[in-house]
């Protein structure tokens, strides 16, 4: 297996430029990156191409991949499942942005959360529709500009199985829309590596992140080989799929430090 031992910059503290993160990570032992997009900084939906393009030559030049992006923009409040068709459609449009910017650095996978949470009065079966309608749209302008949408459980009360998050891809039934893996997210209800096998090849990234349920009152996200994930099976269940890309860290430096969870995933994947 060829796969790279990434880092997500929600993780990396804001103040870091670019190419201070990127110097960083590599002397922590990391050799991918998952650039965020802010409302502010270098990378928003509003980076030119050209300098977008230079940060992407910047970080090939020092050895680090992009290895997809996540869009954090405080100031809008994404919905794609929405039942106002003015909120989905204003959601849809902002999703076309954000992938413009992450295809502008050259990534080809942009994680999407669809909404957060989903609101008591949009009922399950509309938000689902309409997910599947935004992202049927969504999907040809995904091809146009060479980076996918990874959709990804996000505690949000939506997809909280791995056959629901199947059938929700299927349903779409674009090769463009797939699943982003983070084993500590479902770990809260269910076996990370079930979702592995369900999933399959729909599976498009991993994120390497633990859970550690003590009691009903006490959850954490622990560091690497701390909480209740078996990253044995986890990573069985990747092998079986031939996956192959960066398994991007997003656990908390002050849960465990970078270089020790460079080292952990190293281990972990037997890279």
């Amino acid at each position: 297996m060829n796969m790279k031992v990434g880092v997500t910059g929600l993780c990396t503290p804001r103040e870091w430029s670019f190419a201070e993160t990127l110097d960083r990570i590599k002397s922590f032992g990391y050799d991918a990156f998952e650039p965020i997009i802010t409302d502010e900084g270098e990378i928003t939906i509003n980076t030119p191409e050209a300098e977008l393009r230079a940060l992407a030559a910047l970080a090939a030049e020092k050895g680090i991949t992009l290895t997809s992006t996540c869009p954090a923009i405080g100031s809008f409040r994404m919905n794609v499942l929405s039942d106002d068709e003015a909120v989905r459609a204003e959601s849809v449009e902002m999703t076309r942005k954000l992938l413009k910017t992450s295809a502008g650095l050259g990534c080809d996978a942009m994680l999407h959360t669809l909404c957060f949470p989903l609101p008591p009065d949009l009922y399950y079966d509309v938000a689902f529709a309409q997910g599947v309608k935004s992202l049927k749209e969504l999907a040809p302008y995904c091809k146009e500009v060479g980076c996918r949408i990874a959709v990804e459980y996000v505690w949000n009360k939506f997809l909280n199985g791995p056959m629901e998050m199947r059938d929700f891809i299927d349903a779409v039934g674009s090769d463009q829309v797939g699943f982003y893996f983070d084993p500590g997210n479902m770990r809260v209800h269910s076996y990370s590596h079930h979702w592995v096998r369900i999933l399959g090849k729909r599976i498009f990234k991993v994120h390497m992140k633990d859970f550690k349920h003590e009691n009903w009152a006490t959850t954490t996200f622990p560091g690497l080989l701390e909480g209740d994930v078996d990253f044995d099976a986890v990573m069985r269940e990747l092998r079986a799929i031939g996956f192959d890309g960066a398994l991007v860290s997003e656990v908390d430096p002050g849960a465990q430090p970078f270089e020790k969870t460079a080292a952990l995933i190293r281990q972990i994947a037997g890279i």
